[in-house]
Parts: C-alpha cells; structure tokens; sequence
C-alpha cells in the first residue's frame, strides 16, 4: 500500500457533498482541483485521460482495521457489524494492509453513487478501473510520508472526522468520530493525542482535505505546524 510515484497519477476523493483531485506527474503535483459539487464531474477534462495510476478514496466511516492474526475472511462482516452499523444491503469488502500486519475491512455504502460513476470514467491506459477504497486505507498508506516521529493525519469530511497517529513505525491510533462542526473535531483530535500523552505544541498536523483559513488558523493555535496533503 506504499504510495508509490508514478509518471502520471491520479487521485481522487469522494464524499457526500462532491469530490476534489490531484493530478501528478512524478513527483511533482501538477494540478489540485479543489472541492467540486458532483455536476462538474462530466466537464472535468482531467477525467478524460488516463493514468498510470488512479487512486479513488470514498469518505466512508465504515471501516475497522484487524491485526491480520484475528482476521478471517468469512467473519469479515461480523468483525466490522461489532463496531459500525450496517444494514442488510452494505456491502462488506477487505483489504490487506500489509505495512501494519493487518486486514481492513469496511463498506463504501454511504449513499452516494458517484464514486461508482467516477470509477467507470477515469481509467488506467489498459482500459482497466481502479477498486474503490476508503479513505483510511489511503491515511494508513500516507503515514510513511510524513517526516517527523510523531505522525498524526486527518481528513475531516460530511461530518466525520477520519484520524490516524503513529511514532515512528508503531500505529497508535486509526478511528472515526462523528463531529458535526469542525470545533468538535478539534475536541476528538485534542482528546486523543491527550491519551497518547502526545504534546500538539511540539507536533505538526497534517490534513488530506481542504481547510478553511479559519480552521487552519485554529488549529496553529495549538499545533506547532499545519500541513496540508
């Protein structure tokens, strides 16, 4: 799951309330769409290409990661009914995550249908469309590209907020909260690095999707450094 860089690559995040891009060639981004409501997506003209690689993350808070020990793919929706909701129709996937020697297991049913849409549009030059994934697996995947000891990365979209932490190697957090404002995500970001008797004043936070001045402005006040991916 290692973010690899290719000669081109595309990714992309959907959510509820629309979805945004970045488009990259190598190393170097080239193009950051921003936020964008669902009715743009058939005039975007960086859907009409194709990619070496196209990463499409869904904002879905049904997600539960397993140390790879405990998983059994038969109880796979069993694991993950124990700490989300699902009903009779959710769709339960997996996904290897091999970095941390364990399986997460979710359901990209949120309600939304733009993520299949967006799938069947963007493809890899042999014509083949990238599996839909959420938003997590593509934290957990970034992690290793945050450069400081303390690794704490959020996305904060539709009333959730999505929070991996890690030192150094060792995952010591990967959770979603409800928060309906983004003061209540602050508080849950707040409460859990105060459980992991982590400092925000000698750390960096680093966000996967966008932030307002003012949130932004918020969170310097407590973090040494904010940082957008």
């Amino acid at each position: 799951m290692t973010m690899l860089q290719y000669k081109n690559r595309i990714s992309i995040q959907v959510g509820l309330s629309g979805y945004s891009f970045k488009v990259y060639d190598g190393r170097q981004e080239v193009h950051d769409s921003g936020w964008m409501t669902a009715d743009r997506i058939f005039t975007t003209p960086e859907f009409q290409k194709r990619y070496e690689e196209v990463g499409i993350s869904v904002f879905s808070p049904k997600a539960a990661l397993v140390p790879t020990q405990f998983f059994s793919p038969d109880k796979a929706r069993d694991i993950l009914s124990d700490v989300v909701r699902l009903s009779d129709g959710d769709v339960v996937e997996y996904v290897p995550v091999p970095e941390q020697a364990a399986v997460l297991v979710f359901s990209n049913a949120i309600g939304e249908t733009l993520s299949k849409v967006i799938s069947e549009t963007v493809l890899r030059p042999d014509g083949t469309k990238a599996r839909l994934l959420p938003e997590m697996y593509f934290m957990l995947g970034q992690l290793a590209e945050l450069p400081e000891y303390n690794k704490i990365l959020a996305s904060y979209m539709d009333g959730v907020l999505y929070l991996v932490i890690a030192q150094g190697k060792s995952l010591l957090l990967c959770n979603s909260y409800q928060a309906p404002d983004f003061t209540t995500a602050e508080y849950f970001i707040f409460l859990a690095m105060k459980k992991l008797q982590l400092n925000p004043e000698v750390s960096t936070i680093a966000f996967r999707t966008p932030l307002s001045e003012e949130d932004r402005m918020s969170l310097y006040r407590y973090f040494r450094n904010v940082d957008q991916f």
